[in-house]
């Protein structure tokens, strides 16, 4: 590994892609320390920042962001609902399925569609979070005539940060390592484990709780990552045969190879999705209520925001509800990666077949039913190691926010920068990390 690091540093393009990427990753931290202009930050740590439940989800996302009300507080949040929606009406407006199959002009095109998207998500959401913390906004600008300049100066503020945020992204995918937005989420979330790692040093300590709890949960970690790195690497490997054919004198063909079909093909993308859906509710009925939620909107807002003292049938509700989006969301996006009569068009076009089934529609349907019985299993881990962690806050004393979704988002980005870079260094000639 440290002559793969050392080779890595030796080839000038891999190198100028692993500094640029840590650039703007010291970037985005330098970012979640800046205050949105006349919040008053140390009342709000004080009294919200150190929240469970879907605000202490947000701020690990965000890397200590939310907490500190940074400009990066609603982080790329808005920028995954809009590409969730833009992604969906793929499959129901022709237009925008016509866009996504024309190559690289037509994701031009949507890329621009989902950022013009992204801004109006978070001006929604940032004037969301403005009727809710506004009494954390100096009294000059919560009030009276400051009033509007403070509504300008917190949405502006947000905007621009979740826009800044999505054009990092989007210079970490084009000229450094890996996906832009996950790695974004990934340092997010690492940047957590030192704070994480402390506070559950103290309760111990403090006699919060048991120091066999703090093991079972080490433990529980340690199986969860070994479980992911397992499912994430697991494929199913169907079988292709090239029929022989004679051009002039020579033989071509002939040849015995498979496609992988990974079983978590999605990745991370569904968590995230799933995440980011759930954050939604709450939002929105925090923009249309002046004060504290009643009557029907609370129960949703309740159930939506979830937290150590929730009920059990909240937890319960809210668990199988983010299950069920995970699942749904591993379906759809598989399906919107993988096109089975592609494949099956591409093998028949050039000679390949799968033993035992016929060419063509035959073999599509193969394919999709393959595709569905490995995408179900990796649907159903990714939901349950997600939900596990929620299911016990009910029953811990201490919160768990950096649970399974988190891991799986460790691993899984982990997973996919290592790939990256292995692919890159293969191409080179040299071994890369993962052989």
């Amino acid at each position: 590994m440290l002559q793969t690091l050392k080779n890595i540093f030796s080839v000038q393009d891999i190198r100028k892609k692993v500094i640029f990427t840590v650039f703007i990753i010291l970037l985005f931290r330098l970012g979640t320390f800046i205050s949105v202009p006349g919040f008053d930050k140390i009342l709000f740590m004080d009294q919200v920042g150190s929240s469970d439940g879907i605000l202490g989800t947000i701020n690990l996302i965000s890397g200590g962001a939310f907490s500190r009300f940074s400009i990066f507080a609603m982080t790329i949040g808005p920028y995954i609902t809009a590409s969730i929606i833009l992604n969906l009406l793929q499959m129901v407006v022709p237009s925008l399925e016509k866009l996504a199959k024309e190559g690289e002009e037509g994701k031009k095109i949507l890329g621009k569609y989902t950022k013009y998207l992204t801004i109006a998500f978070a001006v929604v959401e940032a004037l969301g979070l403005y009727l809710n913390y506004k009494r954390f906004l100096l009294p000059g600008l919560s009030f009276g005539p400051g009033a509007v300049l403070g509504v300008v100066l917190f949405v502006v503020s947000l905007t621009a940060g979740t826009a800044l945020l999505m054009w990092l992204a989007d210079k970490i995918t084009e000229y450094g390592i890996g996906n832009g937005i996950s790695i974004i989420i990934f340092v997010g979330i690492i940047s957590r484990i030192p704070e994480g790692a402390a506070t559950l040093f103290e309760f111990a300590k403090g006699g919060i709780t048991s120091i066999l709890i703090v093991i079972a949960l080490v433990a529980a970690m340690i199986a969860v990552i070994a479980g992911v790195i397992y499912v994430q690497q697991a494929e199913r490997r169907v079988p292709v045969n090239y029929a022989k054919k004679v051009v002039g004198r020579k033989m071509y063909g002939g040849q015995n190879t498979h496609i992988p079909l990974k079983v978590a093909m999605a990745g991370v993308i569904p968590i995230i999705f799933a995440m980011s859906f759930m954050m939604f509710p709450s939002t929105i009925i925090n923009l249309i209520t002046k004060s504290s939620p009643s009557g029907f909107l609370k129960v949703i807002h309740d159930l939506f925001s979830v937290s150590q003292g929730s009920h059990w049938y909240y937890l319960v509700i809210y668990s199988l509800v983010y299950m069920l989006l995970i699942i749904a969301f591993t379906f759809i996006y598989t399906m919107f990666i993988v096109n089975p009569v592609e494949i099956a068009n591409q093998l028949k076009k050039n000679g390949g077949f799968i033993p035992g089934i016929r060419a063509g529609k035959t073999t599509s349907d193969y394919i999709s039913t393959v595709l569905k019985y490995i995408t179900a299993f990796g649907a159903v881990f990714l939901a349950v190691i997600a939900v596990f962690p929620i299911l016990l806050q009910g029953a811990m004393p201490i919160s768990i926010t950096f649970g399974g979704t988190s891991v799986l988002i460790i691993v899984s980005v982990a997973l996919e920068i290592l790939k990256n870079l292995e692919t890159q260094m293969v191409s080179r000639h040299y071994k890369g990390f993962l052989e």
